[in-house]
């Protein structure tokens, strides 16, 4: 430790491993009562730019790598090299912004969807509803309540009214009506109007987009999915959150890799540390530890450690991955004027959530549909073979697409485990991710593709196309919450069983998935964890803050 800066050796209240929507929202209550709360966070901040809008800036075409853990995927596709996302704010800055509550029912066990995979929530939907309610306004949710025909029970409604349908979107709502469904507006975490509610600046490098537009305000341009917002209206974490922690005595360290957890006498007692960009190495310590670094990073750092191996349910840790049964189903519309570059994310449909009549389809839950943008050229080149792409720049403009989320059933076999033998530029074990889907998932898209298909052919499209997608955004579950010790690693509060002071607040701590984006519930979860982390600290800071929850903390 000699060498090694004040500030760096500083004993700290907490330390939270990861910044996107579990670390910030878990360091959100812990700093608004006043702990000293230390971020860790191995990538750097995003720059917000004109850049942003090229075809370049879609998280797809180029990965934004840092220092993230690249890791082998086996799956039905076969092995392939891929990465995890690593930058302040994580894949929030990427996300689409979709915003929707889990359903009451989500939060039971549905024998189709847990079979015997013992996946079980200690709490249900009202242990989270208020922390809901603080979620949606600290990023800035714009909604309208009583719309979705499955929306579970609320407090209050949105803060802030979404923006007007676009043309296509009118169009589709109309197509959905005809056959009896009930479209409703997507929840967005946008600010649509004059950048309302904006929290600030993304880093002390961004900068505001060329043009005279305020830094905050949404343009409705059609580079939400996989782009960074260029102008820092799409409320992700990196521009929506921790500049608010910052201002209000959160540390945050970027390009700073964690490598190691130190654990003694059922505690966590150290956290090493790597400055990616002097190569200073480092231990730091904190009364709490949270980790948050994502349901494929957090249980690489745990088996790394060694730490599953003072988990009753320590063979659990990195188990039970689900990361949604998805697609999306394009349909071709040559009569409508070019829309590729009007915002138009903004129709739900959940009328076939919880099944549908077909006797064909699997009995049970299915998942959501949702209204997604017309693709970038950048994004279609990077998934579609190189021969399409001059056919593909001709039709890309005159197609929409309908993502389809369907739940996916929870197998023990899906994991997440380490190659001791090799190492990764972090000088951690090697990480390899095992995923398939069961027979149902796949029964349960069809049966959603089927019915976009059917929205599609109402709105006159002559044809459509069916992209599955294979990616880990969505990725939940590998070290989930539970009652029973022996099947779960983590308790009812999120805290790691066999260490004392030691939580998980991403989606790693989810046992389902749901039918719908999983950001918000990873969120307000995440909120409930910092809020109980305070609670047990100091009764008096914790009664305060908790009542505070359901109004804008």
């Amino acid at each position: 430790m000699s060498g090694v800066s004040e500030p760096h050796r500083r004993h700290r209240d907490v330390i939270i491993i990861g910044s996107s929507f579990g670390g910030a929202l878990a360091a959100w209550p812990l700093v608004h009562a006043g702990r000293d709360v230390l971020m860790l966070e191995r990538g750097p901040w995003v720059r917000r730019g004109p850049e942003n809008w090229e075809p370049d800036g879609t998280l797809i075409r180029t990965p934004y790598f840092n220092g993230g853990s690249e890791f082998r995927a086996h799956t039905a596709k076969g092995v392939e090299l891929t990465s995890t996302t690593s930058c302040v704010g994580g894949a929030s800055v990427f996300y689409g912004a979709v915003s929707l509550r889990y359903r009451e029912r989500d939060f039971l066990p549905d024998p189709e969807i847990v079979t015997d995979s013992g996946a079980e929530w200690p709490i249900r939907y009202a242990d989270l509803q208020h922390y809901y309610q603080a979620a949606e306004r600290i990023l800035g949710v714009a909604g309208r309540a009583g719309v979705d025909p499955t929306e579970p029970a609320r407090v209050a409604g949105y803060a802030a009214e979404p923006t007007s349908l676009s043309e296509v979107s009118r169009r589709i709502g109309e197509g959905a009506r005809s056959l009896g469904l009930r479209p409703f507006p997507l929840p967005l975490a946008i600010s649509f109007a004059n950048g309302a509610g904006h929290g600030g600046r993304a880093g002390d490098d961004a900068t505001a987009a060329d043009g005279g537009l305020p830094f905050g305000t949404c343009v409705e341009c059609a580079t939400c999915d996989t782009f960074a917002c260029a102008v820092g209206a799409k409320n992700d974490v990196a521009s929506r959150v921790l500049p608010r922690l910052i201002a209000r005595g959160l540390e945050l360290r970027s390009d700073t890799a964690v490598t190691g957890l130190v654990a003694e006498k059922g505690r966590v007692t150290g956290v090493r540390c790597e400055d990616r960009r002097t190569g200073e190495t480092y231990d730091v310590t904190a009364d709490v530890v949270v980790l948050a670094a994502g349901a494929l990073s957090t249980p690489h750092l745990l088996l790394a450690a060694g730490l599953h191996e003072r988990n009753p349910a320590g063979d659990v840790v990195g188990r039970y991955l689900t990361r949604h049964c998805a697609a999306i189903v394009y349909g071709a519309y040559p009569w409508i004027p070019s829309h590729s570059h009007e915002f138009h994310k903004q129709l739900g449909i959940h009328d076939y959530y919880f099944g549908d009549d077909n006797p064909r389809g699997p009995s049970g839950k299915l998942g959501g549909i949702q209204q997604v943008q017309t693709p970038s050229m950048g994004t279609v080149e990077a998934v579609m073979p190189r021969a399409t792409h001059p056919f593909l720049r001709q039709v890309v403009t005159r197609v929409t697409g309908l993502l389809v989320l369907a739940e996916e059933r929870p197998q023990y076999d899906n994991h997440v485990r380490i190659v001791p033998e090799e190492t990764d530029d972090n000088g951690l074990p090697r990480l390899e991710v095992e995923h398939r889907y069961a027979d149902r998932d796949l029964a349960a898209r069809r049966r959603l593709i089927a019915r976009a298909r059917e929205i599609h052919r109402a709105v006159r499209s002559p044809a459509q196309y069916a992209h599955r997608i294979d990616t880990f955004s969505h990725a939940l579950g590998t070290v989930r919450m539970g009652h029973d010790p022996q099947r779960n690693p983590l308790d009812a509060d999120c805290r790691f069983r066999g260490l004392e002071n030691l939580y998980v607040a991403d989606g790693s701590a989810l046992p389902t998935g749901g039918g719908v984006n999983p950001s918000l519930t990873i969120a307000a979860n995440a909120l409930r964890v910092g809020a109980g982390i305070v609670a047990r600290g100091s009764s008096d800071a914790g009664k305060r803050w908790r009542a505070r929850v359901g109004a804008a903390p």
